[in-house]
């Protein structure tokens, strides 16, 4: 087999990058060792930036996001007893963020690249990506128990967190990893239930944090911060509710069915460089964020915003600049989005061991940018998230 670019991965990266690709008359093969059932049925956090959704809109893949996605201009601050609502619209010009579940994104990728003629290959083993030094990059693969390979030009590491293709990046040289991580879980939600909130409401309490979402008018997206080594099984649905109204108090927390559990680790991590040979990390595969920011997604998007240009150009000039600087112009949105994430984790969660001197530190932060237009501004813009250049 042959091709242009060989994509690991069919997240939200991968997808992406080979929708925009074949905007560019280049092609492209998408491998994934999940089912397609698997990858449209994972639920996973989704809210959207203003660009990621106008990309969508753009390049023909927004239509279902425009009828259902939620479209929000603003979030509430809760602390101390009280709500501080931070208006996206009036701090940014009229720009906010929609919410449409990850999941969403993919059938909506998925459906117009097989209606495009895309290849995509679902379930398949024994993923190798070799010689990615040389002109000619190679990945190996095993799909319905034949030994398979692509050989192509270049290779897109798209794997997610538990990418195998960042290995071939050799470190400590060229390799830096960077990365914290935080000494407290997410545990989530779905419950059958109406909205509890118009926007969602991030909750500083000295119990911890908790977070009111929504995936749907029927269906509520809800987290409370935990110790990491709680399991499901150590919360009831009466503890789960009690619990956020207790954080949330002031918001008229609306109860229903309870129909998935689960909890959520999380670190920030980054990977320098970004690339290696013909070898291009994107999304999760290269770096990841707490989840406080609802940035993972977006940035994945950004990744491939700026990959698929550099590569059409590759491919129609033979410039190789783009990709030679794919890490350098990447990586200035990636920690921006790492900084504001870290930013709303440190200043939203209860740290273990805290003193009183910690807590009301916190409250002060809280207090100083919600009573500031200038702090209001600051993490408005980088909520609702800085356009593509």
């Amino acid at each position: 087999m042959r091709t242009q670019v060989g994509i690991v991965g069919a997240g939200p990266a991968g997808l992406m990058l080979s929708h925009l690709l074949h905007q560019h008359g280049v092609e492209s093969v998408v491998l994934d060792i999940r089912t397609r059932e698997e990858i449209e049925g994972t639920i996973r956090a989704g809210v959207l930036e203003q660009s990621t959704v106008d990309l969508m809109v753009e390049t023909g893949v927004g239509e279902r996001v425009k009828q259902v996605g939620m479209v929000h201009h603003g979030i509430e601050l809760r602390f101390g007893g009280r709500g501080h609502r931070i208006d996206f619209a009036d701090l940014t010009g009229g720009r906010g963020v929609t919410i449409y579940p990850q999941h969403e994104v993919l059938k909506d990728l998925i459906a117009q690249r097989l209606a495009d003629g895309g290849d995509i290959r679902f379930g398949v083993s024994d993923v190798q990506v070799e010689d990615v030094t040389s002109d000619r990059p190679r990945v190996r693969f095993t799909q319905d128990g034949v030994a398979q390979q692509l050989e192509c030009d270049l290779v897109a590491g798209c794997d997610g967190s538990r990418t195998t293709t960042r290995a071939l990046v050799p470190a400590p040289n060229p390799r830096q990893d960077h990365f914290r991580q935080y000494p407290f879980a997410w545990f989530g939600i779905l419950a059958e239930a109406p909205r509890s909130s118009d926007e969602l409401v991030y909750a500083h309490h000295p119990n911890g944090f908790a977070l009111v979402s929504t995936r749907s008018e029927t269906v509520q997206r809800l987290y409370l911060q935990v110790d990491p080594q709680d399991s499901v099984e150590d919360w009831s649905d009466d503890r789960i509710w009690s619990e956020l109204r207790t954080r949330v108090a002031g918001v008229d927390i609306k109860d229903g069915p309870i129909f998935d559990k689960s909890v959520l680790h999380f670190r920030s991590f980054v990977c320098e460089p970004m690339q290696y040979g013909r070898l291009f990390l994107a999304g999760d595969a290269a770096h990841t964020v707490p989840p406080t920011g609802a940035k993972g997604m977006n940035l994945a998007i950004a990744d491939v915003h700026v990959l698929s240009r550099a590569m059409a150009r590759f491919f129609a000039t033979g410039d190789r600049s783009g990709l030679d600087a794919y890490t350098e112009t990447a990586l200035p949105r990636v920690w921006r989005a790492q900084h504001f994430s870290w930013w709303m984790t440190s200043m939203l969660h209860r740290i273990p061991g805290a003193s009183g001197f910690d807590l009301h530190r916190q409250l002060a932060e809280l207090d100083t940018v919600t009573r500031s237009r200038a702090g209001r501004t600051l993490l408005a813009e980088n909520y609702v998230g800085t356009p593509f250049d």
